[in-house]
């Protein structure tokens, strides 16, 4: 490596420039006869070619090897790992949720640690999502990963991981995220001062994650461009044996390369890997009555043909100041079109006695009911509404206008709480004709 891969450059989506060497990037030419320093020119698209200029989406990297020198792929095994649509089971209308999933005993690295939980939409149609958690107690070395299904929205839960990308390095720990695109390779390794990680992920079949507009709210709120970070070019030059895993219709395959793929040394464009300190979100809150929808909370949305109704948006619960008059504070009960899958990074949930823990997950699909449990409804009715301070919690949602489709693992997984359903059994009827 021949940079400070932690020095970030700035910007959501901007045309962003970094080279690990002086002069490797050409000027004025993106694909000359001869790169400097003997390298290959290659484009990398995220979107149609002929996509609007605001919505074009791609790189141009200068590496050292391009990326068709490289074996045959061949097929390789993965039966946690699910892309929809689904054969079976069906889509189920009960609420769920589960337990943290249990760190591996053996040896395992990112792609073995994943398992998927639901899936969505058609990734053959490029819509809708899979939702996947993932433990791992291992670096990947000589092996390394690419989606072509979708691209991936990371959510460390527990520990640290270093992505080691095409494009250079990202380290995300819990209450950051990291997105990878599309088709972008990349290597995951353990933090220094981590063992074991944990968390889930969002593979977005559909458009690429966006920011959301700001309406009403006006210029400031929410998430700023500014805080988003990719990172600056770092390559290395190594040969030997690699693996090369390739997430592809929904199966997983293999090619070997005699070097590692991580060799460009000089990038430009919109087309690249980004991180995210849910820290910098701009919480914008009532200060008058009720309890506003989580849509005031959204980090990032991936739109859908339908206008309002998002592929995905990815929501957060963070730390924030609970104001508001002659009102019942936590989320109300509620039934929705869209469907929610709710994950805990840290802290307590506010809508939650108990039960709910960092690292566990929800899942409330379109039209079934939920909201707060017996206790918290009781406690929040007779509450004295003072001003308060959610400090220890950050929670969030992967909402989508398509119903999650269970994947058997997740059914069947040990950690699954087959008894949720009963944290509304003794909600009990207060009504009395006689009361106004």
């Amino acid at each position: 490596m021949t940079t400070d891969t932690f020095d970030y450059q700035r910007g959501f989506r901007n045309h962003l420039t970094t080279e690990a060497l002086p002069g490797a990037l050409p000027v004025g030419q993106n694909s000359p006869q001869r790169c400097p320093y003997g390298l290959y020119a290659e484009q990398v698209t995220g979107s149609a070619f002929t996509a609007p200029r605001h919505q074009n989406l791609r790189s141009w990297l200068y590496r050292i090897r391009p990326s068709v020198a490289q074996s045959a792929y061949r097929p390789l095994a993965h039966r946690q790992v699910a892309t929809s649509p689904l054969a079976s089971p069906a889509a189920d209308p009960n609420q769920m949720r589960w337990d943290p999933v249990p760190l591996p005993a053996a040896p395992t690295d990112f792609v073995d640690g994943l398992l998927t939980v639901a899936v969505n939409g058609d990734a053959g149609a490029q819509s809708g999502c899979g939702v996947h958690l993932y433990a791992v107690n291992q670096d990947m070395t000589k092996r390394f990963f690419y989606d072509a299904d979708g691209e991936l929205l990371i959510v460390p839960q527990l520990g640290t991981l270093c992505l080691r990308t095409e494009f250079g390095e990202l380290a995300v720990t819990g209450g950051e995220i990291a997105v990878i695109p599309r088709g972008i390779k990349f290597q995951v390794r353990l933090g220094a001062d981590t063992d074991a990680a944990r968390g889930y992920v969002c593979e977005n079949y559909g458009t690429p994650f966006e920011l959301p507009g700001l309406g009403p709210i006006g210029a400031n709120g929410l998430a700023n461009p500014r805080d988003f970070q990719s990172p600056v070019a770092a390559y290395e030059d190594e040969s030997g044996d690699f693996a090369l895993v390739a997430k592809f219709a929904g199966r997983f395959w293999e090619t070997r390369l005699d070097h590692s793929p991580l060799d460009v040394v000089a990038w430009h464009g919109n087309y690249a890997p980004y991180k995210y300190d849910l820290a910098r979100f701009n919480t914008i809150n009532t200060v008058s009555f009720d309890h506003p929808d989580p849509s005031i909370f959204t980090v990032l949305t991936a739109p859908s043909d339908t206008p309002g109704m998002a592929n995905v948006d990815f929501v957060i619960f963070p730390p924030r100041w609970m104001v508001a008059e002659h009102t019942f504070r936590p989320p109300y009960f509620h039934r929705n079109l869209m469907s929610e899958f709710m994950g805990l990074i840290h802290g307590e949930y506010d809508a939650k006695a108990e039960g709910f823990l960092p690292g566990g997950a929800s899942l409330h699909n379109c039209m079934s009911p939920h909201g707060p449990d017996a206790e918290t409804f009781e406690k929040a009715a007779t509450a004295e509404l003072t001003p308060r301070y959610l400090g220890d919690t950050l929670a969030f949602m992967f909402e989508s206008r398509y119903v999650y489709h269970p994947t058997e693992a997740a059914l069947e997984a040990d950690f699954r709480q087959r008894d949720y359903v009963d944290v509304w059994a003794t909600l009990r009827s207060h009504f009395d004709p006689t009361r106004p």
